[in-house]
């Protein structure tokens, strides 16, 4: 699953993001009404100022059409509100005969309303931009009837939409810093509530990852009494009856392995004195060949599971001294090539010429090491019928590696072959501890095991050692 910012992230977003949103979607209907309000407001007083204008022409003028427009004159020179708005007297032509502004060139107005009043002889409003000057404009065209019923012009108010635009677009930026204030107010205050959940919940992931990792029995400090509070009380009681339980099956596998130690000794004992004599049939020496062989692997399993309770106890120690890595690893390689190729696979050790140093280490648990990593190369890779070791000096660093040629390991699984009791999709037999005890002794000597798939086929086991600590 995609991770998307964490819960922080995603806490914000949501947040943030809706109120956000929302103060977008108010400040736009805000501007919306406020624009619709006043621009209505302004058109219906230029509306009603053009009506009673062209009604009172037509009421109480009764003269020639010269005269008509002479007193069109006249009251444009007269008009009171030239500081806000234009009137203009406009004839059937469409040129200004008449303006409050006192001059005018007698060129006809481009805006529809002019000729949508002398067509329809009804009041038409047009607001836009003026195709002659560039600016925003509000007109009101309102037809003059002459007494016998003739349209012979149009009076028309026009003003400039410039403060109204200003006032609306102050509005928008008062709109959007309020929003922009409520928006960081809830920032602030959405962050220090997702701190307050999130130092919490990080601090028991943290104990949590600890607990996943092998630290049992570790509590967590509880901070609030809470859903956060009541989920520390639970991974500590979690965390308790693991480390009981744990503690059980230490004890457990410690007492079974001491206990199956006696048996064993004596049938290793028993059978190698047997094989010694000469008075067995090759039947019987076959048989008492395989208990000798399935004797020794139960030994071997025995010191593994007594190594792995030391190391799950802290008891787990090592005798340091400078040692002689080559010649462990390579006494180890000819004791174990024998047993190999009584199973049909060649061991082969890739020699060479470099000066090995003696390094400090535990001899004979590195021994330990090399002996398992060979028998696990044997048990799964074994249909390759081929194992290569080798030795090397890489900087500070010996590098022991290990191939076998078999099927290699599952991808998804390399992350957890090291861990302990884990022996995935092999079929082959084991406690499936012996990699995590190896692993464990590696890192008690300060180098790293690791697996991985070797290009061409099989798995490839690198143990790196210090040459000093």
């Amino acid at each position: 699953m995609k991770k998307i910012g964490g819960l922080r992230g995603r806490w914000l977003m949501n947040t943030v993001g809706v109120v956000l949103t929302l103060g977008i979607i108010c400040v736009l209907i805000v501007m919306v009404l406020f624009s619709a309000y006043h621009y209505t407001s302004m058109e219906t007083d230029m509306r009603y100022r053009a009506k009673v204008t062209t009604e009172f022409f037509a009421e109480n003028v009764n003269l020639s059409y010269n005269d008509y427009y002479q007193s069109c004159i006249n009251y444009a020179k007269t008009f009171e509100d030239k500081n806000n708005l234009e009137l203009q007297f406009i004839n059937t032509n469409g040129r200004i005969v008449a303006s409050s502004y006192g001059v005018w060139p007698g060129s006809a107005p481009k805006t529809a309303d002019v000729a949508d009043s002398i067509n329809t002889r009804r009041i038409s409003t047009f607001i836009g931009r003026d195709p002659d000057t560039g600016e925003r404009i509000l007109a009101v065209s309102s037809p003059m009837i002459y007494g016998n019923g003739e349209v012979i012009g149009v009076l028309r108010y026009v003003t400039a939409t410039r403060k109204l635009d200003l006032q609306i677009l102050k509005l928008a930026i008062f709109a959007v810093i309020a929003l922009s204030i409520v928006t960081a107010i809830v920032l602030i205050s959405s962050s220090y509530y997702i701190r307050s959940i999130l130092i919490p919940v990080n601090e028991i992931t943290e104990k949590a990852k600890r607990i996943a990792s092998g630290s049992y029995g570790i509590q967590i400090e509880k901070k609030y009494d809470d859903e956060i509070g009541d989920l520390a009380d639970t991974i500590n009681e979690m965390s308790v009856q693991i480390n009981q339980n744990e503690i059980m099956q230490r004890e457990f596998i410690s007492s079974l392995s001491h206990e199956l130690r006696t048996p064993l000794t004596a049938i290793n004992g028993w059978s190698e004195t047997l094989l010694a004599g000469d008075t067995l049939d090759p039947d019987t020496v076959r048989g008492m060949k395989i208990i000798s062989r399935e004797a020794k692997r139960l030994t071997q399993m025995v010191v593994e599971l007594l190594d792995f309770t030391r190391i799950q106890d802290g008891r787990m120690t090592l005798i340091i001294q400078q040692a002689d890595i080559r010649s462990e690893f390579e006494d180890t390689i000819y004791m174990y090539s024998s047993r190999s190729a009584q199973e049909g696979i060649a061991l082969e050790y890739l020699d060479n010429d470099e000066d090995i140093p003696e390094i400090p280490c535990d001899p004979e648990r590195m021994r330990q090491v090399f002996l398992n990593i060979l028998d696990n190369a044997a048990k799964h890779g074994g249909d390759g019928k081929r194992i290569e070791a080798s030795m090397h000096l890489e900087g500070s660093e010996v590098v022991v590696r290990i191939r076998d040629f078999g099927p290699g390991i599952p991808e998804d699984e390399l992350p957890l072959v090291k861990k302990k009791f884990y022996k995935g999709s092999s079929k082959a037999r084991g406690t499936g501890i012996g990699l995590a005890v190896c692993d464990e002794i590696v890192q008690m000597h300060g180098g790293t095991l690791t697996l991985e798939n070797a290009q061409g086929g099989g798995t490839l086991v690198t143990v790196r050692l210090p040459i000093t600590q």
